[in-house]
């Protein structure tokens, strides 16, 4: 494969496959920065990675995410700490960090921008998130890692079979807030540690996970730090009246809930499982560092 091409890694199921019929638009309009485009192949989000790990050493220009934070998490892998452009059409049920980052939410028109920042060569640097789990595996993020109870909805919903779609994480939460308990937890936030009776501990890149849940409404994925927020046992009740204001990122202002901000962020409770940008990542402990600028953003 000859380089300088622009590499789009597309999934059509995204959205609930909304956008489908939107895809030859997408990449008509991604060409008009005078590069060959080429779709990517994939068969699984491993295969996925490995088609945008390949599109890299074969010299691509540009990777493109085409679909939700999946998506985008996917292509971050090749995409972090990489020359390459990082390209996002915004796709999916979700799409926080395109949000974040101010990626236009009709998909020619976010092609269109790509192309268009492409061919004047300008990007935006914006930080990124490396995990590193007990083992030392890396996983880049770019939005929200999530090691509380909603990491624990993710994990249960994953493991049932019934029922199919959204009804399936709406019984998750039913089944979770039945076992509910505050875990302790040790935080190492750039040296100092704490450790905390907690039900809901989050860290973020960006402001918002779960298709707009502004959980750190005022992390900011340029400025270098790393937004951690906790929050003390709330018990039943007190989560599910928290929930509903997170939309708007009031829930910031209960006394409750405690945000800090730092570089190198390890969290660690017995029985989590961390998600990021809403894909598994492993047990807790995970330790994170922000690393500044490393991606390419074009938009």
């Amino acid at each position: 494969m000859e380089g300088d091409f622009i590499a789009v890694l597309a999934n059509a199921r995204a959205g609930r496959g909304r956008h489908r019929g939107l895809l030859p638009g997408v990449l008509q309009a991604l060409g008009a920065a005078g590069h060959p485009v080429r779709l990517l192949e994939a068969d699984s989000g491993v295969g996925a990675e490995q088609a945008c790990h390949r599109a890299v050493a074969d010299g691509a220009v540009a990777l493109v995410a085409v679909g939700g934070d999946g998506t985008v998490h996917r292509v971050l892998q090749a995409a972090a700490g990489q020359h390459v452009g990082f390209g996002v059409v915004a796709a999916g049920t979700g799409n926080d960090f395109a949000s974040a980052v101010g990626v236009p939410g009709e998909p020619i028109e976010a092609a269109a921008g790509i192309a268009a920042s492409l061919e004047a060569g300008r990007a935006q640097r914006i930080d990124a998130a490396l995990a590193a789990d007990a083992a030392g595996r890396e996983r880049w993020f770019c939005a929200v890692l999530a090691a509380g109870f909603d990491a624990l909805v993710n994990e249960r919903a994953n493991r049932m079979r019934w029922p199919r779609g959204p009804r399936r994480y709406d019984l998750a939460i039913v089944l979770e807030l039945a076992r509910l308990r505050a875990r302790s937890y040790t935080l190492e936030i750039d040296g100092e540690t704490l450790t905390v009776p907690a039900e809901v501990v989050a860290v973020g890149n960006a402001a918002s996970y779960g298709g707009g849940m502004r959980i750190v409404p005022d992390a900011d994925p340029a400025d270098g730090l790393l937004d951690v927020i906790y929050a003390s046992p709330l018990g039943r009740g007190g989560l599910v009246r928290l929930k509903p204001r997170l939309r708007e990122g009031t829930h910031v202002t209960d006394p409750r809930v405690t945000l800090r901000r730092g570089r190198h962020v390890r969290v660690h409770a017995e029985g989590i499982i961390g998600y990021a940008d809403g894909e598994r990542l492993g047990p807790l402990p995970i330790d994170m560092k922000v690393v500044p600028g490393a991606i390419r953003l074009l938009r």
